[in-house]
């Protein structure tokens, strides 16, 4: 059994580019067996070993047990709680990373814009080979963008033959809105969220310390998945509509099958690293827990570092009801007379 994970080595974990992309779960119950997640549904049981998932998805009447959250945690599997059609995330569990270095240098880049603007204008390049973009303003590079976006869906419309009449997306409920070619974009790139996030997170950076994209919690995931949704997410949706395949379950399966083949989750590693630490750039990157210090720069974790008496405790009564716990019966304990059976 893995250690628990503030404990665990690193190197112990599986690479997050060794591993299966996403696993993604709507209506069915999640349990554990050694070191498996049981998926259970009313028509079939599924056994997946954790440590060889990148990310799991759980989408709506998904009940899961705090012993599969503990083997995914132990396995450094990233776990994302998704909307319907896993449009939407609303939450995100740890990854496998166990160091803050490459967070530490994200939020150095972020919070300066001659940095990161030299960050952006490398997400772009990579969108734009061969062109020059060193010395493009930001409002020049959306308008490429824009521009690029624009034709390629012109391409794909001519090549299969599908009608594009425009990105039809509602903020909130991608699915309330659009034809069945927008709902396939959404659904796809739905699923590309989901497996960019897990690769940031693995690598110990923020989703939500974005360069291009600001003030969401996953503005960073935004833009990575950006940068491979012209060969990815746009073609997939073209070719699935002119074969007549409109489902979501389309999109997020045929998804998965490209990105297996075309090892897309190590490129996005590399891509990141890339990105943030360029060839010569010099970081430290600490697997420790330690404390920061404004004289040493950081002192060890784990010591009493009082040099008088401690205050005496703070009672329940002057810290008013800040706290509620609700904590039920051992599994072997009977139940009292008042309780219902």
């Amino acid at each position: 059994m893995a250690d628990i994970w503030w404990k665990a080595d690193p190197h112990d974990l599986h690479r997050i580019v060794d591993r299966v992309s996403s696993v993604h779960v709507e209506r069915s119950h999640l349990d554990r067996e050694d070191n498996a997640v049981v998926i259970i549904n009313k028509r079939e049981t599924v056994r997946v070993p954790a440590a060889m998932i990148a990310v799991i998805l759980l989408g709506p009447g998904t009940r899961v047990t705090h012993g599969a959250v503990r083997l995914l945690a132990d396995s450094g599997t990233a776990m994302c709680w998704v909307g319907e059609q896993g449009v939407r995330m609303y939450a995100a569990g740890l990854g496998p990373s166990r160091g803050s270095g490459l967070l530490h240098r994200q939020a150095w880049l972020v919070t300066r814009p001659k940095e990161r603007l030299n960050v952006a204008r490398a997400m772009y390049g990579m969108r734009f080979p061969g062109e020059d973009v060193s010395t493009a303003t930001m409002q020049k590079l959306r308008g490429r963008e824009g521009y690029r976006i624009r034709k390629l869906y012109q391409h794909h419309a001519q090549r299969t033959g599908v009608p594009w009449d425009g990105r039809v997306y509602k903020a909130g409920d991608a699915f309330a809105a659009g034809d069945d070619l927008n709902r396939l974009l959404s659904a796809a790139n739905a699923a590309l969220y989901g497996i960019c996030h897990a690769v940031i997170v693995g690598l110990g950076a923020s989703p939500g310390l974005g360069v291009v994209h600001t003030g969401s919690a996953i503005s960073f995931t935004l833009d990575i998945a950006d940068l491979y949704k012209a060969e990815y997410t746009i073609p997939l949706a073209f070719d699935l509509a002119a074969k007549g395949l409109t489902e979501e379950r389309d999109a997020r399966i045929g998804l998965r099958d490209k990105i297996a083949e075309t090892k897309l989750l190590s490129r996005i590693v590399q891509d990141i690293k890339a990105l943030l630490t360029p060839d010569g750039t010099d970081y430290e990157a600490p697997e420790t827990s330690e404390l920061w210090d404004e004289r040493s720069g950081s002192v060890p974790a784990g010591v009493n570092w009082a040099t008088h008496p401690m205050d005496p405790p703070t009672t329940q009564a002057d810290m008013g009801e800040q706290h509620i716990a609700v904590i039920g019966p051992d599994l072997d304990q009977p139940p009292t007379p008042d309780q219902p059976r």
